[in-house]
């Protein structure tokens, strides 16, 4: 009988976008896949990808208890029609409720900590209550994956998991092939062009990003500065529709939407900018650099792990625009060809550190390791 592999996450688009190179690589190698996600309108590409998908309803951002308990229900309830060989868990709800259910049905599980998110920046009863959810929840996993070391000492030393499973992944890793390395071209280009991928959230420093484009345009008024990725989010730190037309209004930033394929968006920048206040290791800056695009990041748990300071792009200071516009004017400074030369050492850093393959080889080892030992 075929072994399967079931995986959750709290959107289909996460499925699709970040974890699609996991599922074919658990399908080369011989597994049946299982897909479990609240239904959107990227459930066709799940399915071209040949996993079979399940939809699971799941209140994201919501911290009913009510709520909650019905998530877990509908997760025993599923988990134990499908009898997966392994369940594979990610983001908080998933990680939390699905490994619940697993752990209560004897199927092993393996969880992947992708950043600890808003809710472990602040310090409050949420804070205290999440933190007891994940020990309960991660207290029989067989290994728990985390993408930086600050994220696996937090939880470690936390006692909210033992040290012996857990590991480390670099990040989701990206697909060297997939986003290939694209020449700089600046030729004629009248400024900078810079570009801030993320879900458009307070805590990603969208606001800081904005503060630092009104400082340099003072000085550089032909840069420019866009903005792509999800408005009006389902999250308490989501910028409004209305403070996003505020800022394009007034002509400090251009923003770009949302898209499946943020390729063309990238290889039209000069330097790509994360200025997150917490990571788990952020894909976007992963992409960027596998195209060859310099870098400024926050010196933030998670973004720093991407760059190298002076070497493929810059750190400035979290929560500070004007460590941020001093960082943007440094790269503006530059002449094309040592922009390029970051780039380059950026893309030779995505090869050394952050391929995918490496993130796909280690989910077989362990999971090969569990089944061997049923």
């Amino acid at each position: 009988m075929t072994p399967k592999v079931l995986i959750a996450l709290n959107t289909a688009w996460n499925l699709v976008n970040f974890r699609a190179g996991l599922i074919r690589g658990l399908r080369n190698a011989g597994y049946e896949v299982v897909t479990i996600a609240p239904p959107d309108e990227h459930v066709p590409r799940l399915r071209e990808l040949g996993c079979r998908y399940v939809p699971l309803a799941m209140d994201n951002k919501g911290t009913h208890p009510g709520r909650d308990m019905l998530l877990l229900w509908r997760y025993l309830l599923l988990l134990r029609k499908e009898r997966p060989d392994v369940f594979l868990g990610y983001t908080v709800k998933p990680n939390i409720y699905g490994s619940l259910a697993a752990h209560a049905l004897g199927i092993p599980v393996i969880n992947n900590i992708a950043g600890l998110g808003a809710v472990f920046i602040k310090r409050n009863w949420l804070t205290r209550l999440v933190r007891g959810l994940y020990r309960l929840a991660l207290s029989r996993s067989q290994r728990v994956f985390f993408q930086n070391e600050d994220d696996r000492h937090t939880f470690v030393e936390g006692g909210l998991v033992r040290a012996e499973v857990t590991d480390r992944l670099p990040g989701s890793g990206v697909d060297l092939a997939r986003f290939s390395s694209v020449f700089l071209m600046d030729a004629g280009r009248k400024g900078m062009r810079f570009l801030l991928i993320a879900r458009m959230l307070w805590d990603k420093g969208v606001g800081e990003y904005v503060e630092a484009a009104r400082l340099v345009r003072q000085r550089h008024p032909e840069a420019e500065f866009r903005l792509l990725g999800f408005l009006d989010v389902q999250n308490p730190s989501a910028i409004s529709r209305a403070q996003m037309d505020e800022w394009v209004t007034e002509d400090v930033v251009r923003y770009l939407g949302s898209c499946d394929d943020v390729r063309p968006h990238i290889a039209d920048a000069d330097c790509v900018v994360l200025t997150s206040y917490r990571e788990g290791v952020p894909r976007t800056l992963l992409e960027a650099a596998a195209m060859g695009r310099p870098i400024i990041t926050t010196d933030a748990v998670g973004c720093r792990e991407v760059v190298n300071d002076g070497v493929n792009g810059y750190l400035c200071r979290t929560r500070d625009a004007a460590d941020l516009a001093d960082k943007m004017e440094r790269m503006i400074a530059l002449a094309p060809f040592e922009r390029a030369e970051m780039g380059r050492r950026g893309r030779e850093k995505m090869e050394r550190e952050f391929d995918e393959r490496i993130v796909i080889t280690k989910y077989l080892e362990v999971i090969r390791e569990i089944l061997h030992r049923r």
